[in-house]
């Protein structure tokens, strides 16, 4: 048996705009520069608080830090709600994800910097909640990079690391798997450069969702 765990910001569905735009009403709702797109990018799959201090500059979480991560949360679903910013898989996403769980080796799920609300929200919007067996959030686990989230997934569906490819757009990512023991596979249509994905240790770089399927088939059949 082998587990698949997937990041979801950035890797199965494009959530950058809207993360961009609450980010940005948040730093302006407390006098702060708005940050860039890419510096917004440059954060996504952190913990929100820790994202939010990195933004500030800081290494560390202080007391306003805290306020407007309890500001991002406050506004972030009427944000959502607007017409121009909606979370949407990335185009092969749907058919890739539907290859996977006909397979009857592999457990499917989820390893995300988002909380536990915003996973649910996710996953009942693309059907994913009938698909992901074990799943980890901002709200179970340290941020990422650290390994808890992969080696609690790993324990509660009974698979070893070993056994488990982590898929993920973010340096993050790369680097929580291979602090896990895990397979780390990079994603080209996410939020960071393929050379940060190889240099953050990818064991695989998928330019489609399709090539999820053939590295799949060559490397752990």
């Amino acid at each position: 048996m082998k587990l698949v765990l997937f990041d979801c910001d950035g890797t199965l569905v494009d959530s950058a705009g809207l993360i961009h735009e609450v980010m940005a009403r948040t730093f302006e709702a407390f006098d702060r520069p708005r940050p860039t797109s890419d510096a917004t990018k440059a954060i996504i799959g952190l913990t929100l608080d820790i994202a939010i201090a990195r933004l500030l500059g800081q290494d560390h979480v202080d007391n306003r830090a805290t306020a407007m991560t309890a500001h991002y949360k406050a506004i972030f679903g009427s944000v959502r709600g607007e017409q121009d910013f909606h979370e949407l898989l990335f185009p092969g996403i749907a058919e890739m994800m539907q290859s996977l769980t006909a397979r009857d080796e592999l457990l499917i799920g989820a390893v995300t910097g988002k909380s536990r609300q915003g996973l649910t929200h996710i996953a009942a919007t693309h059907g994913f909640d009938k698909i992901f067996f074990v799943s980890r959030t901002a709200d179970d686990c340290p941020s990422k990079p650290h390994p808890a989230m992969v080696m609690e997934c790993c324990a509660e569906a009974g698979v070893d690391p070993k056994d488990t490819i982590v898929i993920g757009d973010a340096i993050y990512d790369m680097q929580m798997a291979k602090a896990a023991g895990a397979d780390a596979l990079g994603v080209a249509w996410g939020y960071a450069s393929m050379r940060e994905l190889t240099e953050a240790g990818a064991d695989h770089i998928a330019r489609v969702p399709a090539d999820i399927i053939e590295w799949m088939e060559r490397n752990h059949a």
